[in-house]
């Protein structure tokens, strides 16, 4: 079986339907539409397309591919996992039940996914292996290190609403093509998961038929794994049908004044290395109660 997901978001009833149709369960599903969407990755530089297929509580599956872009240093890519990941965030699922991934997840990806809660227990079958078989994610990072180190039990882990009251407190750029862009990136920056650093930005892109793309920064408890905010925007854009990154022609970070992460200089290298013509504006918030996840 090899229906092609055509689509980034699988509903509920159509999995069920496709899983019924094969005699297969939900989870037995994920690997079969590996396959279809490895085309969907972008990448130009290593030609190495990966796929990640993933189900979530609501019996939705969900699509994550990788993105490479070239001119730029290969830390700005969005690996399968990540894309995943954010994909889900996007669409408000709470978790990650299980995935099929068309190669192993490397070490940051590994990494990301303990950002979630009840990391251990997430299921990830590998296609490309000679016995493909679910196995815990503590089966691929056993000794691991994560947010239940650094942060309290309460505290809202990757996927969970997060509670920042960002408000826009100036901008550096006047010229803004759509003010509901510059919105956008305010209610990115507030659904960003960045409990270490206390830097959440977002980001919101506007293509040339006036759709909105919006993404979240994303941290790692181990610093450098983390997903940029551009990032995450431009996995909403691919999994919005966005097309060609020529057709984004504005976009508007928010991020806090005076955070100890900023985006603006890296946001706006990518953003013009895929989209020269593209006004990128960065607007800067403050926290409101200083709620630091």
């Amino acid at each position: 079986m090899d229906p092609p997901p055509s689509k980034f978001v699988i509903e509920a009833s159509e999995a069920l339907a496709l899983a019924e149709s094969a005699a297969v369960t939900l989870p037995e599903l994920l690997p079969t539409l590996v396959p279809a969407a490895q085309p969907l990755a972008r990448p130009p530089i290593s030609k190495f397309s990966v796929a990640a297929v993933g189900l979530a509580p609501s019996g939705r599956i969900f699509v994550g591919v990788n993105l490479e872009f070239p001119g730029l240093p290969l830390h700005h890519s969005v690996h399968a996992e990540q894309f995943l990941i954010t994909n889900l965030s996007l669409n408000a699922e709470p978790h990650l039940v299980s995935l099929a991934v068309s190669a192993a997840p490397c070490g940051h990806c590994r990494q990301f996914l303990q950002e979630l809660r009840a990391a251990a227990d997430v299921k990830i079958l590998v296609t490309s292996e000679a016995t493909a078989e679910f196995r815990a994610l503590s089966d691929f990072l056993p000794h691991r290190f994560g947010p239940h180190d650094l942060l309290p039990l309460e505290a809202p882990l990757l996927l969970e609403p997060h509670h920042y009251t960002l408000t826009l407190q100036h901008y550096l750029n006047a010229h803004v093509p759509n003010h509901k862009l510059k919105i956008a990136a305010l209610e990115a920056a507030n659904k960003s998961h960045a409990p270490y650093s206390g830097s959440p930005s977002g980001v919101a892109l506007l293509d040339c038929h006036g759709n909105v793309f919006k993404g979240s920064y994303m941290e790692s408890a181990a610093f450098n794994p983390s997903l940029g905010p551009v990032q995450a925007a431009l996995v909403a854009f691919v999994a919005g049908g966005g097309g060609d990154y020529d057709r984004i022609v504005g976009a508007a970070l928010v991020e806090m004044d005076g955070a100890v992460v900023k985006q603006e200089h890296t946001a706006r290298l990518l953003i013009h290395s895929i989209s020269p013509n593209c006004q990128f504006d960065t607007f800067l918030c403050h926290n409101n109660n200083n709620n630091e996840y």
